[in-house]
């Protein structure tokens, strides 16, 4: 079973960075997304992992074998692009055995792949069917069976349900995690949807501007991420720029525009320090109350999420937050209202070098 390493790669196009000196490991039969907003980096990566570039820099190793300089088509490894590539003259069962067939495997056993993986993918009662015939997502399932008939231990799957409507990516992303873990895969999914990563990942590796900036577990990376961007870029969160006013035992006030403080955690802060604040919008409430971790402020606008409504908040330190409130819940705009801050789910950075606007830039 492959465990895969990269080791200080790199690569470059003239004076172009497309990835910076980079190194990630990744397990036998972890399932890893690779996240990121586009130009990030994250399909050069995995273009250097599978061997369709070479890096400019550092190596690739597979269970500790450097292959580096190893030829795609030698890496035992099943590749599923974004744009979907059958053959339009094959049928479903012709497509998905290509692979066996063109390695030369007996009838018995191309029969045996055949059936498997198409079974896998809920496939095989259309295996006489033509690409044509399919639906775009029916499609992409064959595309998944054909890379998995190769008996490849590792699945590289780039960008695989971005070209598809939003039920059918919902439905093929229980079915990719389903198929990988059944079969206990290596599995490297890259994608620029949060939600898609955190849904079918063990794993999840942030890029930004060709680097790995953080990684972990989907839960970790939402709950506790280590970094403005990531807080921003996985799920949403409201940001709030104020200063450590005062520290008392295990708790420190930040205060903001207009007098405004808030009570948050003081591990590893100090008084004086400029701070951001972040929460996300299911992790704040309106209250009633006039005390504790209050800060006022007046609805400006309102969006119907289903079971939940979002409210666009004005607090009165000029800050724009947005409140998840229950969607019975009557509000109008122009209404003054009260949000409570809860110290468990607030998280505090140091306030960005660059300034706040810049770290959470996409670009």
């Amino acid at each position: 079973m492959p465990r895969i390493e990269a080791l200080d790669v790199a690569k470059r196009f003239g004076r172009i960075t497309a990835l910076d000196t980079t190194s990630l490991t990744i397990e036998d039969r972890e399932y890893v997304a690779v996240l990121g907003p586009s130009g990030c980096g994250k399909t050069t990566l995995i273009k250097l992992l599978s061997g369709i570039w070479q890096p400019s820099e550092g190596r690739i190793l597979v269970d500790g074998r450097d292959v580096t300089a190893l030829p795609v088509e030698d890496r035992d490894l099943g590749y599923v692009f974004q744009n979907i590539v059958l053959f339009p003259h094959m049928d479903v069962w012709t497509n998905a055995t290509y692979g066996p067939w063109v390695h030369a495997r007996h009838k018995e056993d191309v029969d045996h792949v055949g059936t498997e993986v198409l079974d896998l993918v809920d496939m095989l009662g259309e295996r006489g069917l033509f690409p044509s015939e399919l639906s775009t997502g029916s499609q992409q399932k064959v595309a998944l069976a054909r890379a998995l008939a190769n008996r490849a231990k590792l699945l590289i799957l780039d960008e695989p349900l971005s070209g598809l409507d939003a039920r059918v990516r919902l439905d093929l992303r229980y079915a990719l995690r389903r198929v990988v873990k059944d079969l206990g895969l290596t599995a490297i999914h890259v994608t620029h949807d949060q939600e898609e990563a955190m849904s079918v990942a063990d794993r999840v590796v942030v890029m930004r501007k060709g680097r790995i900036i953080e990684s972990g577990p989907p839960e970790t990376l939402y709950d506790r991420p280590k970094g403005v961007f990531t807080a921003n870029f996985i799920g949403e969160s409201n940001f709030l720029e104020g200063a450590v006013r005062r520290i008392r035992a295990d708790w420190a006030f930040v205060e903001f525009r207009s007098g405004y403080i808030l009570r948050v955690p003081a591990k590893g802060l100090l008084e004086g320090d400029p701070v951001v604040v972040a929460a996300r919008p299911e992790w704040i409430a309106l209250t009633k109350e006039g005390f504790g971790n209050v800060i006022p402020g007046r609805v400006e606008g309102r969006v119907f999420l289903g079971a939940t409504q979002r409210l666009q908040v004005r607090l009165f330190t000029s800050d724009l937050v947005s409140v998840d409130v229950p969607a019975s819940q009557s509000l109008n705009t122009a209404r003054d209202v009260l949000v409570s801050f809860h110290e468990a789910n607030i998280l505090v950075y140091p306030r960005p070098y660059e300034g706040l606007q810049e770290a959470l830039k996409l670009e």
